[in-house]
């Protein structure tokens, strides 16, 4: 656990129980190695799937260990606190909190349909209705297919309201060898979501 320091750029990160945990690691990598402070929140799906896809050992409670088993040391250059999905009196409930962006990574279709609705169920939704309320960042990774008439709807809502909808679809112009090289591709593209600058995939240049 840490607290962010004066200058620090700060990015709430929600993991929910859809297929796709790959993609939310790698994310909070990325951050951490550009010395982000991150506020992670998972669902109680989010914290079983994650177990599910990425082995035994991924574990919340050996977040940092897994963090620096999978990436290497770069990780700590960044900071992290995880808060509990039910606790709607954590700070990232409020926007007096200083948050400069949110990514949910991977977003399930529960999920999706709560932020689309504004009902803040748990921290997660919460957490994301503060983004849109202060006009801040939300970058939402719905990992589902094919997808139902209400998910898309609620996609549309979602992006009405000013979140950046980017599904976890990676690309193969940067010809991916692993499925690593397929995690980069979207956390690239949250971080660009986000608004940083990111290495972790070449950009398309039309040659």
């Amino acid at each position: 656990m840490s607290t962010p320091q004066p200058g620090e750029r700060r990015i709430v990160i929600g993991i929910t129980g859809a297929s796709g945990a790959i993609y939310a690691v790698r994310t909070m990598a990325a951050l951490l190695e550009l010395g982000t402070h991150l506020d992670i929140v998972f669902s109680d799906y989010g914290r079983r799937v994650f177990i599910d896809e990425l082995g035994g050992d991924a574990k919340v409670e050996r977040l940092d260990e897994l963090l620096v088993e999978r990436y290497g040391d770069r990780v700590k250059a960044g900071a992290f606190v995880v808060h509990g999905h039910r606790d709607l009196g954590a700070s990232i409930a409020s926007g007096s909190h200083r948050a400069d962006g949110m990514a949910i990574v991977p977003c399930s279709m529960k999920t999706l349909a709560g932020i689309a609705h504004g009902l803040s169920h748990n921290l997660i939704e919460r957490a994301a209705d503060v983004m849109l309320k202060e006009k801040r960042r939300l970058v939402i990774v719905p990992r589902e297919t094919p997808m139902s008439l209400p998910d898309l709807r609620n996609m549309v809502l979602c992006a009405e309201a000013g979140a950046m909808v980017l599904p976890a679809m990676p690309a193969f112009y940067q010809r991916p060898r692993t499925i690593d090289d397929l995690a980069d591709f979207v956390a690239g593209k949250v971080l660009n979501g986000l608004g940083f600058e990111q290495q972790l995939f070449p950009p398309w240049k039309g040659e």
